[in-house]
Formats: C-alpha cells, structure tokens, sequence
C-alpha cells in the first residue's frame, strides 16, 4: 500500500487546523461542521493543545496527516510527531510571516533531516505582504543551516478558510488540489518493508475508559497483529506484552483492523504501562528504535487541598486522593508534565504558564476544587553556577507602543537584541530569563491597547541574572466575610483594580483587588452606608462603579504575589492569602 505520512507544522493560529480541515472536506472524510480541534478548550481559544491524526485517500494513496500545537508551551507534543513522519508542511501567516514558534518547529524538523514544503496562508488578508514574507522564509531556512535540499523547498499559496489552495498567488482555484499535488509529488513513500520482524515505536499516547492506556504509533518494519508482543526501552529491559486491539484512522474516526503494516501510523490497545519512544518488537533480539527525548519542564508550582472558608460549596472533587487520582491519569497522556508526589502538596513541573492553565481549566471543569501556589522558575546547578532559564519573546506593535515595552522588559532583564520597521508595525526581538517574562503578557495587552503581538519560546539555560522586581501593585485584602456593597467599593476603586463586582461573596484573607500605590491593604468591602434621618444635599448621589476585571486562571497566576494562593473551583477562581487574618500574617512576617 502507497503511505505518504506528513505532519503540519507552525507557529499559533497561522491556520494549520484550517488547511487540515479543508483538506478532509474535500477527499470526503469530514462533514462540514466537524475539526481536527475536538476539545472544547480547544474550539473556546482557537488553538490546538494535543496533536492530533488523521487519515485522507487521494489518487489511491493513503496520506497520514498529524496536526501539531503552535504554541510554545506544547512544544513536547510537536517534537514527538516529528519522529514518525517523513516530511512536513510547513505553513506561515501572508501578513505575519515566520514567528518564534514557525523557527522552533522548523528547526527541529531541518534537524531531523525533513524535506519541508511551505505554504504561504491567509493570502486573502488586505495587510498580506508576499514577497517580504518570502524572503523572510528563506532566510529562516539559511538561517537553520538549511542543506541545498532543504533549501529547495516547494510553496503553495493558500486562503484556507475558504479551502483554496494555489501554485501561483494569481492562479484561479476552486479547492485544496496543488496542496494535495504537492505532497503526492515531494513526500517520499513510507518504506513499507513487511518482510523484517515487526518494530514500531510510539510517540504519542491517549486514554480510553474501557480499553485503558492508547498508544498512538508509527509501524517501522513487518506487520502488526494482535497477540503476543515484547516491550524493549532504551536500557535495554524486555517485558512482555500483548496487543488486544489495532485502529487505523479514516479521518478523525478510528477505524479497528485486524492488521497494520509498516508505513502506517496506528493506535492500540493492550499494553497499560507502554511509554513513548519505547520499541515494540517481535523478537527479543530486536535493536531498539533512537531515542525520543522531550524538552524539560521549565516552571514549578504546588498543587494544594482547598482549605478556604467557601471550600467544598461547589466542586464535587475536593480531597488530597482525588486531586492525586486525576494528577495520575494525566501524567498518561501529558509528556511534558511531572509531579513529585512525595511531600504534603504535590510539586507539578510543567512548560510553561499555559501548560498548567489548560490542566487546571480541565480539571474545574471536571468538577475538581483545588488551590495552586505561585509559579516559580527552575534552577540548575552546573559546575558550581546556579542557571535559569531563557526565552525569546518577539513582539510586534504599532510604533508608538514600542518605548513603553522596551522600558518595561529592560526592568525585568530583558535584552533587546533585533529591532525591525514592517508594514504592519515594529518587531522586536528579546532574550529575556524566564522569571522576568512571567506574568508579563497581562500588562502587555494593556500597555498595547490589544494590538500587539507577542509569542515566546524557549532559548536554553543561562547563567542566574539576579532579582527582578515586576509586580508595582499591592494586594487590597479583604478584612471581612460578607456580601460586598456597592457603597463601600465605590470608594475602594479609587485606591486600584478592583476583581470582584457588588453582591459577590467575600470571605477574610482573599485579595479582591490591587492597589496601585503597592502597599498591601486589608479594607471592609461590606460595609453598608450609615443611615441618618438627615438628608444633605450631595448625601444620595448615585455610586458608579467602574467595571471590575474579574480573574482567569492565567491572570491569578501572573499576578499572584509569593505569600497568596490562587483558588480554583468549577464557579469561581479567587485570589487569597496563605494565611487569612491580618494576625497571622503578621506572625508569618516576623518568623520569616
């Protein structure tokens, strides 16, 4: 059988999902309302989180098609995709051309040795700029140390929402045909070598309820079949193993067969303590497939019981062993999560501040009660020297924003180190440690009006940089448990940012606002207006309140200060001190 296997590779919302869509459509696997984004997180931001497969026929050959994350903090998802395919497409934005996400990937795949095809999306947009973004693809590819192959590569023109792909911007086009065209004729077949003993390799995993731990896998060399299996990692430890059921993808369905040959990408079931880049064999004797390694984690926090007064009011999963439970089955599919369960809180180590946000967000969701400490950075120890670790943020604005950004990363100890003027505004380059980019894209929508454009990724670990101070506000701390009055946070709202609106309930010790001047602050947001039998003029005026910015999982975690905890319910994320009385703060001040 004729398998050509490709991943779609780039940089966040540059329309690979779109393309792939659009592609299924047209060979007649999707229907139109269904996407490879199936998750609802997924279709609520726009972005894809897990990678995905999917399966076309064209022209009598099977094309395995894997869409990847664009974003940063799922970078682990992109590296092992990479592994089990044979070529990659490789797709930017007309207007945006080759973001940090677009290099990242595209590294990794040159690295590996693939023979990219480009296509140059979103065409349609008024600000596109085709011959700029060109060149800046090919010096991206110069820049990777692209070979004469590589660079070489084919482009395809392409306004993916509308599900038209050209081989010239002019060309008049009704479908998807010069993409499909182009892969047929610049992927190399998937060796389909059935004679050699069985090797396949997994590079991803899923989760079933009643099958138990999925694998998805590439088949290497020979035939897969049900039964009995050996299991060989990179130690060189061999445990058996039996194989109860196999799937092939039609689309986005599974399909169960009863056999897979080498070439194709599949999905089993049968063997509950797999892990990726470990080889399943036929033979003991087999050699064991390269090893697939995943970025490290590169920010800790703590994962706590919620013991807050209003806990246990709305979630159904409160207790240590519950939260302990789901930790566990995540740590089946999520690669580049890990936790320490050993101490009294559980120490999640994760990628980046959006890794963790998407498991909390699901976890709410779920039902689940929960409460996070601040986020912090990890150190390594080498040769004596303490390192932290880097990003480069790249940042796109309108001119007259660029001096508030340049002040405010130069206070966090970034360093600008490329500057550009393009049609659609002025990009930046930064090297920043990672400490002084947390919690950094909150004041930067705010410092931009909303029109900028900033994406990250991770550089390397670098020497420790010293303190940075970020966080100008102060927390305004409730002193009170009660419903808040609109009389008293009319008067509080002059003192900062209020996140919570009148008639919310407060308890003692959470944070309902900032204060803009710094300093911490314990108010009384309960207290009602004194009535008198007196009337002065003035006395009855209407309150106005401004409207309050109410907390996401991601604000809390940007801009909690070191002593706060960030509570997450199913209803409701607040903000609250460690210790709730203004007494026992003062305690913990002094020990300290």
């Amino acid at each position: 059988m004729d398998i050509r296997n490709i991943a779609i590779i780039a940089h966040v919302d540059h329309g690979k999902t779109t393309i792939t869509d659009a592609i299924m459509k047209q060979t007649g696997v999707s229907s139109e309302d269904s996407s490879m984004d199936s998750d609802d997180l997924e279709k609520e931001r726009g972005i894809t989180i897990y990678a995905k497969n999917a399966s076309i026929n064209y022209k009598d050959i099977k094309i395995n098609i894997v869409d990847t994350p664009g974003h940063a903090d799922f970078g682990s998802e992109v590296e092992r995709v990479l592994r089990a395919i044979d070529s990659v497409v490789l797709v930017v934005d007309a207007q945006e051309g080759p973001m940090p996400q677009t290099r990242f990937v595209l590294k990794k795949s040159l690295e590996l040795g693939h023979k990219p095809m480009v296509v140059i999306n979103k065409i349609d947009k008024p600000a596109a700029r085709l011959g700029e973004v060109e060149d800046e693809i090919y010096e991206l590819f110069l820049d990777l140390g692209a070979d004469d192959e590589q660079l070489d590569f084919p482009t395809v023109y392409a306004i993916g929402r509308d599900g038209i792909a050209k081989k010239d911007p002019e060309d008049d086009s009704k479908d998807m045909t010069p993409l499909l065209d182009m892969i047929i004729e610049h992927v190399e077949p998937a060796e389909n070598n059935i004679q050699a003993p069985l090797r396949l390799q997994p590079f991803s995993l899923a989760y079933d309820d009643f099958l138990g731990r999925l694998a998805v896998a590439r088949v290497y060399e020979g035939t897969l079949e049900k039964g009995s299996l050996f299991v060989k990692n990179l130690e060189g430890e061999i445990r058996d193993a039996k194989v109860i059921k196999i799937f092939t993808f039609n689309g986005i369905e599974k399909v169960e067969v009863q056999k897979a040959q080498a070439g194709d990408i599949v999905i089993f079931a049968g063997i509950d303590n797999i892990d990726i880049g470990e080889t399943v064999c036929a033979s003991e004797d087999a050699e064991v497939l390269p090893a697939i390694v995943v970025d490290e984690p590169t920010i800790s926090l703590n994962f706590l019981v919620n013991d807050s007064p209003f806990a246990g009011k709305e979630g159904k999963f409160v207790t240590r062993e519950q939260i302990r439970e789901r930790l566990e089955k995540e740590l089946e599919i999520n690669v580049g999560l890990r936790v320490d369960f050993s101490g009294s809180n559980f120490l999640v180590y994760g990628r980046g501040e959006m890794h963790i946000a998407v498991l909390l967000e699901n976890m709410r969701r779920e039902g689940f009660e929960l409460a996070v400490s601040q986020p912090h950075v990890i150190f390594k120890e080498e040769d004596g020297k303490k390192l932290e670790p880097f990003e480069e943020l790249t940042i796109t604005v309108p001119e007259e924003y660029s001096g508030a950004i340049i002040e405010k990363l130069g206070k966090r100890k970034g360093q600008m180190v490329d500057m550009k003027h393009n049609s659609d505004g002025i990009r930046m380059l930064f090297e920043i440690p990672t400490r002084g980019a947390l919690g950094y894209r909150g004041e930067f929508v705010v410092d931009t009006k909303g029109e900028g454009i900033l994406s990250s990724r991770f550089l390397e670990f670098r020497e420790y940089v010293g303190e940075i101070k970020k966080r100008a506000a102060g927390s305004m701390i409730s002193g009170a448990t009660g419903k808040a009055l609109g009389y008293s946070l009319a008067n509080l709202q002059q003192r900062g940012m209020l996140y919570i609106g009148a008639s919310t309930d407060v308890y003692e010790g959470q944070v309902i606002g900032d204060t803009a001047k710094g300093d911490e602050m314990t108010v009384n947001p309960i207290k009602g207006k004194n009535l008198t039998n007196v009337r002065a003029s003035g006395s009855d005026d209407a309150i106005n309140l401004t409207p309050h910015k109410p907390l996401t999982i991601e604000t809390g975690m940007e801009i909690m200060a070191e002593d706060e905890y960030l509570e997450i319910t199913p209803e409701s994320v607040r903000l609250r001190k460690q210790f709730l009385t203004e007494n026992d703060r003062v305690k913990a001040r002094r020990k300290k």
